[in-house]
């Protein structure tokens, strides 16, 4: 199940205040930088934020990517450097903000979330992604250590296509990557959906009620991350801003039809969510019927059985089978006759 979110900034601060709980922080992050165009290549990590800074106005394509946001004063920095507007840093820090994409004419800034199959347990884990596209760099910005974006670093490394293209085909390759990764999630999701469907139809328990409801949760989780994509995909092709080519927007409108296919995808996963409470009540309905029917047919058989064992119970001296020598065998045959009757009565009309 996605962990809960904490709100990492207090109410009453003033805006564009950096800060987490109230505070400002020096956790430990890390900063890998990409440098390329399409003859050269470098890829570093540096220990202090100053080394970014001489990439701002360069010719080639940078791309710097911070993990961890537990230090406020490397974000800081870092933004009062490429002269990020400090409500655009402190949004970078609002773990809990909605998917977006905002133009801020000098760069655009997006944000979203990075969705994982996490641990052996395989829980989705969401992750906060900040994005800063600027005329000739990107600045992401991640909560964890660790990301999805693997293949688009070993497309840059193999001289491929993206080397060719600015920031903005960067971000739709990291996006791409993203969304590709929702994919996964979704195939993990129907897998869990299909197996907890037969659970409730061969043995449905009270684990069983757990698990629908943890599922509920992490759909309402995944729409809340999946859904603002589109808008965001969308403000980015219709975007009037230069950074932005006429050339990237045709790749955006792929990740568009790949979000709108996940989206209706996880419209479906949450209706046969919704409906598995009513298959949970069926089955349980259902074990209920068997239940009292076994119990029904049991009762059936014995009322007779019990009318004959009373009436021979009473004690009245003058009943004429009390001194029957055979009385008692009779009795006994006719009631296994009884009972044999029944059951083949039952049977004839497929009661049991």
């Amino acid at each position: 199940m996605p962990r809960r979110r904490v709100m990492t900034r207090k109410p009453g601060l003033s805006p564009g205040t950096l800060a987490i709980d109230g505070k400002h922080t020096e956790g430990p992050v890390r900063i890998t930088v990409i440098d390329y165009d399409a003859v050269h290549f470098t890829e570093r990590q540096v220990s202090n934020v100053e080394d970014c800074y001489s990439f701002r106005d360069t010719k080639t394509v940078t791309w710097i990517n911070i993990d961890g946001l537990g230090n406020t004063a490397v974000i800081e920095k870092l933004g009062g450097h490429y002269q990020v507007h400090p409500l655009i840093l402190e949004d970078i820090l609002n773990t809990g903000q909605r998917p977006k994409m905002e133009d801020l004419e000098a760069y655009l800034y997006v944000n979203l979330k990075m969705l994982q199959i996490a641990g052996p347990e395989k829980t989705i884990k969401g992750e906060h992604v900040s994005m800063i596209i600027g005329s000739n760099y990107l600045i992401s910005f991640q909560e964890d250590v660790g990301d999805v974006f693997d293949p688009v670093r070993e497309r840059i490394r193999k001289d491929g296509r993206i080397r060719r293209f600015g920031p903005d085909y960067l971000a739709y390759a990291l996006i791409d990557d993203i969304v590709d990764n929702y994919f996964l999630v979704m195939e993990h999701i129907e897998e869990k959906v299909e197996d907890l469907e037969e659970e409730l139809v061969q043995n449905a328990t009270p684990a069983s009620l757990q698990k629908i409801n943890n599922l509920k949760k992490e759909m309402i989780f995944l729409r809340k991350s999946v859904w603002p994509l589109r808008e965001v995909i969308t403000a980015m092709e219709r975007s009037e801003s230069p950074i932005i080519r006429d050339t990237t927007v045709i790749y955006l409108r792929d990740v568009y039809d790949h979000v709108i296919q996940i989206i209706d995808t996880l419209e479906t996963m949450r209706d046969m969510v919704s409906g598995m409470i009513d298959i949970y009540l069926s089955s349980l309905s259902y074990r209920m019927n068997e239940i009292m029917k076994v119990l029904t047919l049991i009762a059936t058989i014995f009322i007779p059985l019990t009318f004959v064992a009373g009436v021979y119970g009473m004690n009245f001296h003058y009943m004429p089978e009390l001194e029957w020598e055979y009385g008692y065998v009779t009795i006994w045959g006719i009631m296994i006759v009884m009972v044999v009757v029944m059951l083949l009565y039952f049977r004839k009309k497929h009661w049991i």
